[in-house]
């Protein structure tokens, strides 16, 4: 497995910039929209559970685990993006993730910041 798998965050391409900053340097806010989040619940695999238990004997990284998790965050950030731009923002400011677990059945991964309008500052 490459590292490119264990990497996360955007796209050069996206035209909705999330930073986990309070401003953009060279911009300004010229609307806040308000909160906006991502949310994604992954369930537990057996197959992973029973690997990460023998691995957790042994010590090292849990690598099958760790994948998952960059592409749930992933996922949830992605979700975040598309309702900033569903709601007019072309920026998330004090981007966080939250990691909770869900219901002792999976793991709930929350992406959540400040969705708002960036312009050029003059």
């Amino acid at each position: 497995m490459g590292i490119e798998e264990f990497g996360g965050g955007q796209g050069a391409q996206s035209d909705v910039l999330v930073v986990t900053t309070n401003d953009v340097p060279g911009y300004h806010v010229s609307q806040v929209i308000g909160e906006v989040f991502g949310l994604t619940v992954r369930s537990r695999h057996l197959g992973s559970q029973i690997g990460a238990g023998l691995k957790s004997m042994i010590g090292g990284e849990l690598r099958g685990l760790t994948k998952t998790l960059v592409e749930t965050r992933n996922q949830a950030m992605e979700r975040l993006v598309e309702q900033a731009r569903a709601r007019g923002g072309n920026a998330v400011l004090m981007m966080r993730f939250d990691v909770t677990e869900a219901a002792d059945v999976g793991t709930e991964v929350c992406a959540y910041g400040t969705a708002v309008v960036l312009a050029p500052q003059s």
